[in-house]
């Protein structure tokens, strides 16, 4: 990481007190959270492994599968960083994604698909409200889920519309 400091210094970039730039810091944060995101998944998977009760293991498979994604976004932003930081492409490198592909079919549906996602919140706060009672609540957490699930769906189509108008 010294050579990496030398570049920052190079390019008047401000070193963090421990003496690495603000962007170094934030890979080791990110590589450190990855680390505690495989322990954590390794951890879920062995919990999963020993469950006898098919709602138990079905709520921490979809645990499992949030954390597998989260990994992959994780690993994504590390790839980006380091990149930058070393002036390389990785594969699984989130820079210099070009949104101007996207101005084919998905220009023309992204109204259509954040609509689509408007409606479902909806349908899935109705069902909440009616399912309430069921199963311990378990039905409306799993619709709650659902819900927030959407909402970022709308939030990530809202930032490639967005983003598309500019190209």
């Amino acid at each position: 990481m010294e050579d990496f400091a030398d570049v920052n210094a190079m390019l008047g970039f401000p070193l963090h007190e421990q003496g690495i730039s603000p962007v170094e810091k934030l890979l080791n944060d990110f590589e450190a959270h990855e680390t505690q995101e495989d322990r954590a998944l390794e951890f879920y998977k062995r919990t999963l492994a020993h469950l006898p009760s098919p709602a138990t293991r079905f709520l921490l498979q979809l645990i499992v599968s949030d954390e597998e994604k989260h990994r992959a976004v994780i690993h994504a932003m590390i790839a980006t960083l380091k990149g930058s930081l070393t002036w390389t492409k990785s594969a699984a490198s989130l820079e210099g994604s070009d949104l101007t592909s996207l101005n084919g079919e998905l220009r023309q549906v992204t109204d259509e698909l954040i609509d689509l996602e408007k409606a479902g919140i909806r349908e899935y706060k109705t069902l909440a409200k009616e399912s309430s009672g069921y199963y311990h609540g378990l039905f409306k957490i799993l619709l709650d889920g659902m819900i927030r699930d959407s909402e970022k769906h709308v939030e990530m189509l809202e930032f490639l519309k967005e983003n598309m108008k500019d190209t």
